[in-house]
């Protein structure tokens, strides 16, 4: 069996699957909060038709055995969760996390889910909510009669009205022991699964969690020179690949014409 067809194969799948993760990470280059994809590969079972070890008829020991490899498959696309660059933006409703943590957002079903993104609104109501509506899990609200907002770098958020300033609540974030394990769904959120570990609360600037800028909003980490590059070399592995399926498929035709 010419196992070169089948490695071939494997191969311009797999680098289809890398093109599509690249094309989604250069897609979400202007993406709030967006955390880059990196596709991650390995090597398909082996026949060994002679195993590295065995013994001879002789009793001599086989230095090194056969082996004929089958291909290549994917086998995860975690998220890389560096640090994006913050962005001024002067909206006192802007907030970018500096350091690690997620803010954390509360769902139409009641459940929680997380975010980078920190361009928040304040709707009629005085409730802040991300920009599709879903307000914070903390439930805080900002008086309409305010005249200034303030957010420290510790999440606590001040309100200044005709009677003065006034704590309006305090804004916590969220770490994962395996923050590459959550799921996303979209929207710039995140979800809890098994692989991402429980959620820990905690305030900001304490305890390792990243600090609270306003006015700044965390753009992606994507690198479009990088991403551009590792287009290119998926493109030519594509290709090679595709030429070494050609090529058995020129010696199978030989080997047909010898009768001839």
């Amino acid at each position: 069996m010419n196992l070169s067809l089948y490695s071939g194969a494997t191969g311009m799948q797999a680098q289809q699957l890398n093109l599509n993760v690249i094309s989604n990470n250069i897609a979400n280059v202007n993406t709030t909060g967006y955390k880059k994809n990196k596709i991650e590969f390995q090597d398909l079972l082996y026949q060994n038709p002679r195993q590295a070890g065995g013994e001879t008829g002789a009793g001599q020991v086989v230095p090194t055995g056969v082996e004929m490899g089958n291909g290549t498959k994917v086998v995860s696309t975690a998220k890389v969760f560096t640090q994006g660059t913050l962005t001024k933006t002067g909206e006192k409703m802007d907030m970018a996390i500096e350091g690690s943590g997620f803010f954390r957002v509360e769902r139409p079903d009641g459940t929680e889910s997380f975010t980078r993104d920190g361009a928040f609104k304040v709707g009629p109501d005085g409730l802040v909510t991300t920009s599709d509506g879903l307000p914070l899990a903390l439930g805080l609200t900002i008086d309409p009669e305010a005249t200034n907002v303030f957010v420290a770098p510790t999440g606590e958020i001040s309100v200044e009205t005709v009677d003065g300033t006034v704590v309006a609540g305090v804004m916590e974030l969220v770490r994962f022991p395996n923050a590459s394990g959550l799921k996303s769904i979209g929207g710039n959120l995140y979800l809890e699964t098994e692989a991402s570990g429980p959620p820990e609360i905690g305030a900001a600037g304490q305890n390792g969690f990243g600090t609270i800028k306003q006015g700044y909003l965390e753009m992606s980490n994507v690198n479009v020179v990088e991403e551009m590059v590792n287009m290119i070399i998926a493109q030519r592995a594509y290709e090679i690949n595709s030429k070494s399926i050609q090529t058995s498929d020129e010696m199978l035709s030989r080997i047909n014409q010898l009768k001839r």
